[in-house]
């Protein structure tokens, strides 16, 4: 009998040591599991925080910047109304007949301030008596304009024109012109104050 109960205790001993070994495999899994992912977020908070900070610099260098108060880069409607306004004022000025010379001198009157008024009444007292012993026809058209600063009531402008000049007895001719254009919003309407030949 005692011969018998030898192999069911090795049996049974196996059979514990197989549940013990078992129950070891179905134990969860040490703390150093945890403990990475708390890293990993750790590390991933200080990347987004880094992140926001650069970003937070980088927006108010972009802020302090000259290109960041020049409305002619951020500001369509304004630009437009700079340009339209400086076309108009151009093509007035700048065309001209023996009968209207007058008339477009009270029209610059209205659309010139400072040097720009000054220099073209000097073009004009010049002109005068050409356009009518000569009679000198000019007409102006602008064929593209654009503003290459806008800060708050100035503007500077690069503007494009096709001239066309007539005199008694001779042919028509063509000339192109390019200006550097400052302006000044004034009332309500944005007025030559310098015109520079470039």
């Amino acid at each position: 009998m005692s011969a018998g109960l030898k192999p069911r205790r090795g049996v049974d001993a196996a059979t514990a040591g197989e549940g013990s070994g078992s129950d070891a495999g179905t134990q969860p899994a040490p703390r150093r599991g945890r403990r990475g992912g708390r890293t990993v977020l750790a590390l991933l908070l200080a990347v987004l925080l880094l992140s926001g900070a650069t970003l937070l610099v980088l927006t108010d260098r972009t802020a302090h910047t000259p290109g960041a108060t020049n409305q002619a880069l951020t500001d369509s409607e304004r630009t437009r109304r700079v340009i339209a306004d400086i076309s108009d004022a151009l093509t007035t000025v700048f065309t001209y007949t023996p009968q209207d010379l007058a008339t477009t001198e009270r029209r610059a009157q209205d659309v010139l301030r400072g040097e720009a008024a000054k220099d073209y009444r000097s073009l004009v007292a010049k002109l005068r008596r050409q356009v009518g012993a000569q009679e000198l026809w000019l007409t102006t058209q602008v064929v593209r304009a654009g503003a290459v600063e806008l800060t708050g009531d100035t503007a500077r402008l690069l503007v494009f024109l096709d001239q066309r000049a007539k005199r008694k007895g001779a042919k028509a001719t063509t000339a192109a012109a390019q200006l550097s254009i400052t302006a000044r919003l004034d009332h309500g309407r944005w007025r030559i104050t310098d015109i520079k030949a470039r």
